[in-house]
């Protein structure tokens, strides 16, 4: 394998100090806008939702028909923070970027990011069956996992840090009642103790295994690639 690029973070990333509502995301967005495109009329705005989840919401803003220019407006999910650890989230998108493995980065703002909305076909699971569309899915993993990532990017796996952050909300009161009591009473679900046990002894074992640290995405559900056609350079962008 070819060496590993390096991607330095970019540091000048713009951050704007407003909040989106996600439940009356309009006027947030308007203010977005007159930042990053001072040249829109907010009565010409057209917001199109393109996801509506728990942990996202996501609209595309535009003004023409043809959509030639969109703003993707990514509202993270309220108390998803508990989950996700945003700087990361922001500092793996720029190192990514940088290796054109990812749209531009326009903002950072309180609850989510703007970025470059990229013209393609989203996967299901037919187009994922394509040979000529998986070795493509293959070959851009590959170049994902080989970027590294410096000025103050974590180079340890986050796994273990991760997986005991939610043993620990499970644990806590941190979520909503109904979700501790769906996830602890469940009659397949192994009790806390056993998860905690069981969590350790894979730590034990797998933490012994000289495994690289690489970028990972791990949410490569098929809706987050996009193939993106050209004659000749059709290409894959994962998102």
């Amino acid at each position: 394998m070819e060496r590993s690029a390096v991607a330095r973070r970019d540091t000048e990333t713009k951050y704007l100090d407003i909040y989106v509502d996600e439940k009356e995301p309009r006027n947030g967005i308007e203010a977005l806008l007159k930042e990053l495109r001072p040249l829109w009329k907010p009565t010409e705005i057209k917001l199109k939702t393109f996801t509506d989840g728990i942990t996202n919401k996501l609209f595309g803003c535009h003004v023409d028909q043809a959509m030639e220019d969109v703003v993707l407006v990514r509202i993270y999910g309220n108390m998803t923070e508990l989950f996700v650890d945003r700087n990361n989230e922001v500092k793996s998108f720029q190192a990514l970027r940088a290796q054109h493995c990812a749209p531009d980065l326009y903002c950072t703002f309180q609850n989510g990011m703007c970025y470059e909305f990229i013209k393609g076909t989203v996967l299901n699971m037919w187009l994922l069956r394509e040979p000529s569309i998986y070795r493509l899915i293959a070959k851009e993993l590959a170049r994902f996992h080989s970027v590294q990532i410096d000025n103050g990017y974590p180079s340890e796996p986050v796994l273990w840090n991760t997986v005991s952050k939610y043993l620990t909300l499970l644990n806590t009161n941190q979520l909503k009642p109904s979700a501790r009591v769906s996830c602890l009473e469940m009659t397949d679900m192994p009790t806390f103790d056993i998860l905690v046990s069981e969590f350790e002894k894979l730590k034990e074992h797998l933490s012994q295994i000289k495994s690289p640290v690489v970028l990972c995405h791990n949410d490569l559900l098929c809706k987050n690639i996009i193939y993106i056609e050209a004659k000749g350079r059709d290409k894959i962008i994962i998102k």
